[in-house]
């Protein structure tokens, strides 16, 4: 991971995994692979999986985070944030600065009726139906 051979790494996991079982540093570690290779539903399948073992496993927790946020679940970032900072008695720049950046995400998704994107629409589904529609 440290050389930036991500592909290399995630067969080294999965052997590890093969031989020694589906750890909860094994599963963080294949999750965090696939991360950085881009594999967002693959690393968070993965991340979840570390978390059944240990809830409280602050590097999983981290990078399930980013994860999240990459994939426009903001709300469930801020959270897994939240609870990777408690775990980590805040000691963690990076988890700080993530939640931070989460809180911020959180926040700024406001109704706002000068922008044309925050406009509602009208949509009928069936008769006498209808549904109010945004692009938040």
């Amino acid at each position: 991971m440290e050389a930036q051979e991500y592909e290399l790494a995630l067969k080294a996991y999965y052997r590890a995994a093969a031989e020694e079982g589906a750890t909860i540093d094994t599963l963080s570690a294949i999750g965090s692979a696939n991360l950085a290779l881009g594999r967002l539903g693959q690393a968070e399948k993965m991340l979840r999986r570390a978390l059944e073992e240990d809830p409280t496993f602050v590097p999983a927790m981290n990078n399930l985070g980013v994860v999240l946020m990459e994939r426009g679940k903001l709300g469930e970032a801020r959270l897994v944030f939240q609870q990777a900072f408690a775990q980590d008695s805040g000691q963690t720049d990076s988890i700080r600065e993530n939640l931070m950046r989460a809180i911020a995400a959180t926040e700024a998704v406001v109704y706002s009726p000068d922008e044309e994107e925050g406009e509602f629409r009208l949509v009928r589904r069936e008769k006498g139906k209808y549904v109010l529609l945004t692009q938040l």
